[in-house]
């Protein structure tokens, strides 16, 4: 097997992110790869309690609308549950746990829970109570990561995580790094592909 990895540089609140998630999964599926999940600060400056997408798109409610109207519909050809968000929050505690739980299990559903916690159930992904919730449905010990929580155990990891995005030019998600090449955004599940192809990823 080729022992390059596919960097995919996500942020659990990033719609486009959910949706690229959903075709990795068929990269999985379809090549030898392994695929490491890069954490990237989107919004880092998001405050605990969040911040309505009115001011931070700086749009107007009819703008919103049409956004979530237009992201639903592509959700809907994934074949992903999504529900219209008025919120984005700081999902940096989140990106910690997500972290630590790769740890546990290369192949956690954590990425997974915390997707659908924010799109689908519109929860705050930076509240402690709701970071516990999504490990519990992960299958993972709560009381191992409250203490991570409170310690902030995986903070330097995340660290590394933005630190590589800065060193590797990423502004924006999700992007996908393999042998020094990049690939932005949610591209058709086509296109990622074809990436790989070129540089002739073995399939399963």
């Amino acid at each position: 097997m080729n022992n390059l990895k596919l960097e995919v540089f996500s942020d659990y609140v990033c719609p486009w992110c959910y949706l690229g998630d959903a075709r990795v999964k068929k990269i999985k599926k379809t090549y030898q790869i392994d695929i490491q999940f890069v954490h990237f600060p989107l919004h880092p400056e998001t405050p605990l309690e969040g911040r309505k997408l009115l001011d931070l798109f700086r749009s107007s409610q009819n703008d919103i609308d049409q956004k979530n109207q237009n992201m639903s519909e592509l959700m809907k050809k994934e074949g992903l549950p999504f529900n219209h968000r008025t919120y984005t929050f700081n999902s940096r505690l989140a990106q910690e746990i997500g972290a630590w739980a790769e740890t546990k299990d290369k192949n956690t559903s954590i990425h997974d829970h915390f997707f659908e916690a924010y799109f689908v159930n519109g929860y705050n992904i930076g509240l402690e109570n709701v970071i516990l919730d999504v490990v519990d449905k992960s299958g993972l010990d709560r009381n191992e990561a409250k203490n991570i929580i409170e310690k902030r155990t995986f903070s330097n990891v995340i660290d590394q995580h933005w630190t590589k995005s800065r060193n590797y030019g990423v502004t924006g998600v999700p992007t996908y790094v393999y042998n020094n090449q990049s690939i932005v955004g949610a591209q058709p599940i086509e296109n990622l592909f074809n990436f790989l192809d070129y540089f002739n990823v073995p399939k399963i």
